[in-house]
């Protein structure tokens, strides 16, 4: 990629319900799934925005005090050709029942590890889901 791309710079979530199984998301027009959240708006936090998007996507609320930092990674945009997409994923706990709202067209719950059975976004596939995998593994191994 040339170092004319775009950088888009996003807040994500990785979301795990009791299986282990992680949420994904598609938006309209794509055939890729990628993980719930976007962009800042001014003056928010990243888990401000990450608690708005949930929200507004799918409908959820997320437990801000509870979020994990697993990092900050890039990738080439699915969605955006000639963009480089920047996200910074945290681990979040999420109440309600997610549903389709907004912007997105589906929603899967799919295995933390491959195969995923879906079409998934190298952000999502490369890094943050072996971010999460590798935080729970060290979170499994830790005595309180």
């Amino acid at each position: 990629m040339s170092s004319a791309a775009r950088l888009i710079r996003i807040v994500t979530a990785v979301i795990l319900d009791q299986h282990q199984q992680v949420l994904v998301v598609r938006k309209h027009g794509s055939d890729t799934f990628i993980q719930p959240g976007g962009k800042r708006e001014p003056g928010e936090t990243a888990l401000q925005t990450l608690a708005r998007e949930l929200h507004e996507e799918l409908g959820v609320h997320m437990d801000t005090t509870s979020a994990q930092p697993l990092g900050l990674f890039e990738e080439n945009a699915v969605n955006e050709p000639g963009h480089r997409v920047q996200g910074e994923a945290f681990l979040v706990n999420a109440t309600g029942t997610a549903q389709v709202q907004a912007e997105i067209a589906e929603l899967a719950w799919v295995p933390l590890q491959p195969p995923h059975g879906v079409k998934l976004a190298p952000l999502s596939a490369r890094h943050m889901l072996p971010a999460a995998l590798a935080a729970l593994r060290s979170s499994a191994g830790k005595t309180d």
